[in-house]
């Protein structure tokens, strides 16, 4: 089964870190990475996004398209990048999940449309 796995965080907090500080980040990314792969998971694909302020936003109403700079709402914590896991089962990514650093991380199944 596969699961996204959506970093979200206020993106000031990354801005601010030292140096120190983004070491750990990327530590805590490793272990994720290591977790994974002990609970029977495989990381398919994983990004970093570029800051919110670059995003461009697409919206369809009916006929009506339009496309905005910046993003769809103003929000106090902004995606900041993703994973996409095969795994076993919600749980092992769960287990995975702790590793990461302070982030709120939402978990979807990843579903076929065909």
């Amino acid at each position: 089964m596969r699961f996204v796995v959506l970093l979200h965080q206020d993106e000031q907090v990354w801005r601010d870190a030292s140096p120190t500080q983004r070491e750990e980040y990327y530590r805590r990314h490793d272990a994720f990475a290591q977790v994974t792969s002990r609970t029977g998971c495989t990381i398919l694909a994983g990004e970093a996004l570029a800051g919110v302020e670059t995003a461009t936003t697409v919206r369809r109403r009916g006929e009506q398209v339009s496309v905005t700079e910046g993003p769809f709402a103003e929000t106090a914590e902004q995606l900041g990048g993703f994973y996409l896991v095969e795994a076993p089962h919600l749980d092992a990514v769960i287990e995975a999940s702790r590793e990461l650093p302070e982030y709120t991380v939402e978990i979807r199944p990843a579903i076929d449309v065909a």
